[in-house]
């Protein structure tokens, strides 16, 4: 991606009556004027270099754009909101079935949370566009290929042959796997993504022989790490001076006592936890189990037996989250853990990557007024998170993925999506605008003190979560973006 020329950070030479000048030719193209906002030349591919294009989310860019009276968030808008689809989707017909392959950005390799995440925002519009939801079936059947290639792996190649540059880590690698790092979200992203295309559509045809299949080995696989009696049969251990990329105790983390709680050997982040039961990804757990008893109770794929199992492990999910899930804080009152061993140890942090203590509501695992919620969020947004920074350029939450001082848009996006306070939106939607460092998108994190400081320029799972957060905005507070301003 070209960085774009520098804004002309003078607007005094905007006059009311062309603020005022957002017509359907500056909703397409932003250049159409040969003054200022000639600067906000679209950075999206040309059209014959797209990935994919869906005509349903083109008419949302140009229709939501009208609503947006600052011109650089709707320049941003523009770029971000369809860069999964201009950039990082690879589609075709394999075996006479959709198969979408997706990459994050600058790495080639398809992430299974990854992957999700930046389809997730284009759901709602599938119902209008069948070339789009056929992209979000092709990319369910690939997770379920992926799925049964290996389930503890978090990364995979296109090419199931594809030998992968971490060939060496100590774990059991095979070709195809990119990375094989347990984490609890990949295996619960798939499900919101599966159950979330059926709710859109009412088509029930991508649950076939093979995502049963996938399904049941995600069930097996969370049964084997609640490690009611033993360790299980994942470990993973890697010859590296970085601390969060290895794994202590011959691979298996340090001891947990068992209550029900799934192990997650590594946060979304691809950190190692420091406690196994990530409690985040513990409640992600609980709310997409109820999505699978929901699937296969459906009169035409009725499945008493897997519903069962289902209803069972999440029942004893639930019952070690109320019993070690949940702490006093000395400040706050009761609180969500964002690590617990069940021995009693806590670990209070919050980290920017989703699922996240913040991001919670996001993922349907609580409700946004909980007071629950809302105590946690109380100290995941202040010092008292030691991940959260405030400095010059903005303030959010970071994590050791990226090093001390650096914030994540992702955070602040996800702060905006889960608020139901104006004030605050408008706070987090006006930092991100500052945040894009004159590139026309988001980054995966920027020093707090210097925004031109950023890491990932093509991440392509912020740049579509903030899409969806303006789509959000557009929905719920219209009148935020009327502020030019903002």
């Amino acid at each position: 991606m070209q960085s774009r020329r520098k804004f002309i950070k003078n607007t005094g030479i905007f006059s009311a009556g062309l603020l005022a000048l957002q017509t359907d030719a500056f909703g397409m193209q932003s250049d159409a004027f040969n003054f200022a906002l000639k600067d906000f030349i679209t950075k999206r591919p040309p059209l014959a270099e797209r990935k994919f294009t869906s005509k349903a989310i083109e008419a949302a860019i140009v229709r939501i754009k009208k609503q947006i009276a600052n011109p650089e968030l709707a320049w941003l808008f523009e770029n971000c909101f369809p860069n999964t689809l201009d950039t990082t989707v690879d589609f075709e017909i394999i075996d006479g079935k959709p198969d979408t392959y997706v990459i994050t950005g600058d790495i080639d390799a398809m992430w299974l949370r990854d992957s999700t995440a930046q389809i997730w925002p284009y759901i709602p519009f599938i119902k209008e566009d069948k070339k789009l939801a056929e992209l979000v079936k092709g990319v369910i059947n690939r997770q379920t290929k992926c799925i049964l290639l290996d389930p503890y792996a978090n990364a995979f190649y296109k090419d199931f042959n594809q030998v992968s540059e971490w060939k060496n880590d100590m774990t059991k690698m095979q070709p195809g796997i990119h990375e094989r790092k347990w984490e609890i979200d990949s295996l619960c992203y798939p499900i919101r993504l599966a159950h979330g295309y059926w709710a859109a559509t009412g088509d029930i045809s991508l649950f076939d022989s093979k995502w049963k299949e996938a399904m049941l080995l995600v069930l097996q696989t969370f049964k084997e790490q609640q490690r009611w009696t033993d360790k299980g049969p994942y470990n993973f251990q890697r010859v590296t001076a970085w601390a969060t990329d290895g794994v202590p105790l011959s691979g298996y983390g340090y001891p947990v006592k068992p209550c029900g709680l799934i192990v997650s050997t590594f946060r979304p982040s691809d950190d190692s936890t420091l406690f196994g039961y990530l409690i985040p990804s513990n409640m992600f757990a609980i709310e997409v189990l109820g999505y699978l008893q929901e699937i296969f109770s459906l009169p035409a794929l009725k499945d008493d037996n897997l519903v069962a199992k289902a209803k069972e492990l999440q029942g004893q999910v639930q019952k070690g989250l109320e019993e070690n899930g949940i702490i006093d804080h000395p400040k706050f009152g009761k609180i969500i853990a964002f690590e617990v061993n069940g021995y009693g140890s806590f670990h209070m942090m919050d980290d920017a990557n989703v699922p996240s203590l913040l991001s919670l509501p996001y993922l349907g695992a609580i409700e946004p007024d909980s007071p629950l919620y809302l105590n946690t969020r109380k100290v995941v947004l202040s010092e008292n998170n030691p991940f959260f920074y405030k400095g010059k350029a903005g303030e959010g939450v970071g994590g050791p993925h990226t090093g001390t001082d650096t914030i994540w848009p992702m955070s602040i996006v996800l702060r905006a999506i889960t608020s139901v306070d104006e004030k605050e939106i408008k706070h987090c939607i006006s930092n991100l605008i500052k945040t894009n460092a004159d590139t026309g998108f988001m980054h995966e994190s920027f020093h707090k003190d210097d925004v031109t400081k950023f890491t990932r320029k093509w991440f392509a799972w912020a740049n579509t979560l903030f899409g969806e957060m303006i789509v959000h905005t557009s929905i719920h507070y219209p009148q935020i973006l009327k502020d030019k301003n903002i």
